[in-house]
């Protein structure tokens, strides 16, 4: 039977069963964002929709779920260059200019390894170093500053084009379908995605549309009840298309602003799988032409080139229409990030620096930049 998981209305709880179960873990070596205990909340079914069989006639269900442990608040919230100095892309930049302060070319061939080696592409690294060498040999730099200045207008140039933030608008609702391979992130990124529409004043909706891989049903509940933000969801093996259509009928009923919904991780390869995202998308049409308004494709930072290729079925397939690029905080692959600007130019709406619900951010090409580079180019 679907459930629909919802607050109870202030002054009401719900008769609190003896052998009530303890909240669900959250597999995927992924942390879960720390909130305030929420109040329990209970399953209801939704209404039938045009073209849908009516939801078999069974009683209510009310399952409480125990009340979330309170969590001390979040740490300050560290800067760009907090989080991204202590990658290895970072650091092999760091160091490189102080091993290097003399302008030569093998400052600049070593320069053209750590681009390659951080993943930033062949083509990209070469045209990026070549032409700072020609200028070099011109004498336009008169020390590694200046040199480091001209580096960092020529990364900022490859990334504004995709400095393109995730704009919901007023659309009722905004249904963004997420995607990707296992292991990158992918409902952790939800769940933050959640929090952050829930800070803004806007009804969220998740749809636990994973009823692939064991768990993931009960990860992405986790992160509702954390947020106080509803789920709907069957169980394991039931049908991914039916569960975020009957999604879409209750955000439409509802009024939400935004539905998130959750898919099974799945390898590019796995050509079944890859045949159900396209199936998810024909089946939300059916009730809104224009949906999915955002298939947002979770990117593992740390998986450098084979994300291109990640990203190239996965366009194919659904129609991949903005990234987020998780675990940039410690990894030296960092780089991919200019490999996917320039093959694809798709939109980086965010990035995950770290592992608190704060953690996932705006996508800023300068801020990324900077925090890249040794600091007395970037910005304090």
């Amino acid at each position: 039977m679907l459930k629909f998981w919802k607050k109870k209305p202030a002054g009401t709880t719900p008769e609190q069963p003896a052998d009530a179960p303890a909240s669900p873990s959250v597999e995927d070596n992924e942390s879960v964002a720390e909130t305030p205990a929420v109040t329990p909340i209970t399953a209801v079914e939704p209404a039938p929709g045009p073209g849908m069989d009516p939801v078999a006639s069974e009683p209510v269900v009310v399952e409480p779920v125990p009340e979330a442990p309170a969590a001390p608040a979040e740490p300050t919230r560290r800067g760009w260059r907090d989080r991204l100095s202590g990658s290895g892309f970072a650091r092999g930049l760091s160091s490189l200019f102080v091993r290097h302060p003399k302008l030569d070319d093998d400052l600049l061939d070593e320069l053209e390894t750590i681009l390659i080696t951080a993943d930033v592409g062949i083509e990209t690294s070469t045209e990026l170093v070549e032409n700072l060498r020609a200028r070099m040999h011109k004498r336009e730099f008169a020390d590694a500053d200046a040199l480091l200045a001209a580096l960092r207008q020529a990364l900022l140039v490859r990334l504004a084009l995709v400095e393109k933030p995730l704009d919901v608008g007023d659309r009722l609702p905004f249904v963004i379908l997420t995607v990707g391979i296992n292991g990158v992130g992918k409902t952790t990124t939800i769940g933050k995605l959640a929090r952050r529409y829930r800070d803004e004043g806007r009804e969220v909706l998740l749809a636990a549309g994973d009823t692939f891989r064991a768990a993931a049903v009960e990860q992405l509940k986790t992160w509702g009840a954390r947020n106080s933000v509803p789920v709907i969801s069957q169980g394991q093996d039931a049908d991914s298309a039916s569960v975020i259509f009957d999604a879409l009928q209750t955000a439409r009923a509802r009024g939400t602003n935004v539905l998130i919904a959750d898919t099974a991780g799945r390898l590019h390869t796995q050509g079944g799988l890859m045949d159900e995202l396209g199936k998810i998308a024909r089946v939300l049409k059916k009730l809104d032409p224009e949906a999915p308004h955002e298939v947002l494709m979770v990117i593992d930072g740390t998986t450098g080139q084979n994300a291109l290729s990640q990203l190239r079925q996965f366009r194919q397939i659904v129609g991949v229409t903005g990234l987020v690029v998780t675990k940039l905080d410690g990894t030296a692959k960092g780089g991919v990030v200019f490999a996917l600007a320039r093959e694809f130019g798709l939109p980086i709406r965010y990035v995950g620096l770290g592992e608190g619900a704060t953690d996932l951010r705006t996508f800023n090409a300068e801020a990324f930049v900077d925090g890249l580079l040794p600091p007395r180019l970037g910005q304090p």
